[in-house]
């Protein structure tokens, strides 16, 4: 219903960003989704509530008769003013809420589902259809806020189609009942309402790993492997119910080994591959990583959704601790890609990107997203691909080869980069090993040869960082001379730039610096973004500052002030204003924050 909920915002011409956090057990603990609707453009969420639905009492009252607590309850969430929307069925009291200040709503879920059945004549089967009580307590919140019932009804019925349909129209139905009981029980009373604007621009509510799958077809990926992890087995099921469409082949490997060396092959083999997981996975690509580094194959591609470790740690939650095993995973030296996409729009577009760059430069790239930016929906214009334009590099063909004596696949050439055949190219057989090798691909222990092999591997990182434009390296958001420079990477990006009104309206002169690229690193840009900044403030959903220490390694250049999240949540935009405030108004060196 939060989703349906956001859609229909969106078609209402509104900005929408929506978010979900759930516990990794099966069933039985507390979930709760957030939806933020405005009329101007949001890229995070709020760690308060103007309206709380809340479909059982835990919601309200937390679980505190447990002997292990884990939450306070989200009564505590609303702001003054707000509202609370709950079953009547509870028979709670004002007083057992401790909220006077906000207004309560008690609505009798299941007495007006059963009303709205009746009409339908599936009264008889309430059994069947007792999970539709969330939906009436979604229609009494849409009439609260005053919000136009259609748009509502359209969003549900899209999600019900096909045999589904009949049962879409009894879901609407039911919000119907909910709406119309709210509308005449409690007479308008609610101050803050919700209406659709006129907007000429469109826009479409997408997740990150929708816009990475969209990418994957605009990119011509043909094979995608994967082992079924949290949170990235959404992106494989997505390409899966697709694939007939996008000719595009999805295997599910038994393990995360098969996974990236069945991508390499297929790399090799001449097609666009990819592979996708979490950190546990990518722990287990590690030689794998090597292996496609060292044999120069020209992929795979690989999306790593970033979870809290270590170890199985929080599976569902979201947390940025894999920067540094990216750039270090798998032993001895070899070249690698590694780009952190900020939002749904530049996930979509570096994702696409790296195919491109994977081919060009023969060498795996890795995508780092995390949790919160891959199950997160957002308002965002329509996704532009026309300007996007394959680049598979230097490929041999048959006429190119047709003279030649014989082709060396691992050729020394003045760029370090070997032309490539796809096999069954005539006169471009080659043979690949994963020991160190010749310009023929067989195995030698020379040292002047491995010396050669070496340099001309990793000088593949420099002709990357020269082609990659500097508007893709960094974001830059503010004004040149500040007084405070922020400092981030992925998800964290939404969450900064809202947070920097926040900062300008208590008069904090602020810039933020987003890095992208984290290998190649971006040296000289950081270099001219941070030497003069007045006050460096980190903020990372980790718990070691982990892009701070990169920077320092390639710059030289120390944060003044760390604001950390590692609670397994991501940053809110009230956090980063608060994080910050407390750095350099109080001169604290390194803030944790807390928020559920």
């Amino acid at each position: 219903m939060a989703e349906t909920f956001a859609k229909a915002c969106a078609r209402g011409g509104l900005h929408v960003f929506a978010n979900i956090e759930y516990h990794s057990n099966i069933k039985g603990e507390h979930s709760y989704y957030r939806v933020r609707a405005s009329e101007r453009d949001v890229q995070s969420h709020v760690d308060w509530i103007d309206v709380l639905i809340a479909l059982d009492k835990e919601t309200l009252l937390g679980d505190l008769h447990k002997e292990y607590p884990t939450h306070n309850g989200h009564r505590n969430e609303v702001s003054p003013g707000g509202a609370i929307i709950y079953d009547a069925a509870l028979k709670l009291k004002p007083d057992d809420l401790g909220r006077p200040d906000v207004n309560l709503y008690p609505v009798p879920y299941m007495d007006v589902l059963v009303g709205a059945l009746k009409e339908t004549g599936h009264d008889k089967e309430l059994s069947k259809y007792q999970v539709m009580a969330n939906t009436v307590a979604f229609g009494a919140s849409i009439a609260l806020i005053d919000y136009s019932f259609e748009q509502i009804a359209e969003a549900v019925k899209e999600g019900f189609t096909g045999r589904k349909a009949a049962l879409g129209e009894l879901n609407v139905k039911a919000a119907r009942h909910g709406y119309d009981y709210m509308r005449n029980t409690y007479h308008d009373s609610f101050p803050y309402k919700l209406h659709p604007i006129p907007s000429k621009e469109k826009r479409m509510v997408i997740r990150g790993v929708q816009a990475v799958g969209i990418a994957k077809f605009k990119a011509g990926c043909a094979f995608q492997t994967y082992y079924p992890i949290t949170p990235a087995t959404d992106e494989s099921e997505y390409l899966e119910n697709h694939q007939k469409d996008y000719n595009i082949v999805v295997v599910q490997t038994e393990d995360e080994i098969s996974a990236v060396l069945m991508a390499t092959g297929a790399a090799h083999a001449g097609v666009r591959a990819a592979t996708s997981t979490s950190g546990p996975g990518f722990s287990l690509m590690a030689e794998g990583l090597g292996w496609a580094g060292h044999t120069e194959a020209p992929g795979p591609v690989i999306i790593l959704y970033q979870r809290a470790g270590p170890s199985t740690g929080l599976p569902t939650r979201t947390e940025q601790g894999d920067l540094q095993f990216v750039l270090h995973a798998g032993h001895g030296e070899f070249p690698r890609m590694a780009v952190a996409p900020g939002d749904v729009s530049e996930c979509f577009h570096d994702t696409f990107d790296a195919f491109n760059y994977a081919e060009r430069f023969q060498m795996p790239v890795i995508v780092l997203i995390d949790k919160f930016l891959a199950s997160s929906y957002r308002t965002v214009p329509i996704l532009d691909s026309r300007d996007l334009k394959i680049d598979r590099g230097q490929i041999l063909s048959e006429s190119d080869l047709a003279g030649k004596p014989m082709y060396k696949r691992y050729e020394f050439t003045p760029l370090g980069i070997s032309p490539r055949t796809v096999p069954g190219t005539k006169g471009g057989i080659f043979h690949t090993t994963g020991d160190e090798h010749d310009e023929l691909g067989h195995i030698s222990e020379n040292s002047e040869i491995r010396i050669k092999m070496m340099q001309k591997r990793m000088r593949k990182l420099q002709l990357a960082n020269e082609a990659i434009p500097d508007s893709k390296k960094v974001g830059f958001f503010g004004p040149e001379k500040a007084d405070v420079a922020m400092v981030g990477w992925g998800s964290t990006k939404g969450a900064i730039i809202d947070g920097m009104q926040d900062l300008e309206g208590d008069g904090i002169r602020c810039n933020f610096l987003q890095i992208r690229y984290m290998s190649p690193f971006p040296t000289e840009l950081v270099t001219k973004h941070l030497s003069n900044a007045k006050r460096k403030v980190l903020i990372e959903n980790n718990y070691s500052g982990q892009l701070g220490g990169l920077i320092r390694e390639h710059t030289g250049i120390a944060m003044d002030y760390k604001v950390l999240k590692y609670n397994g949540r991501p940053f809110s935009q009230n956090e980063v204003y608060e994080g910050v405030k407390e750095a350099i108004k109080n001169g604290v060196k390194e803030v944790v924050m807390a928020h559920a």
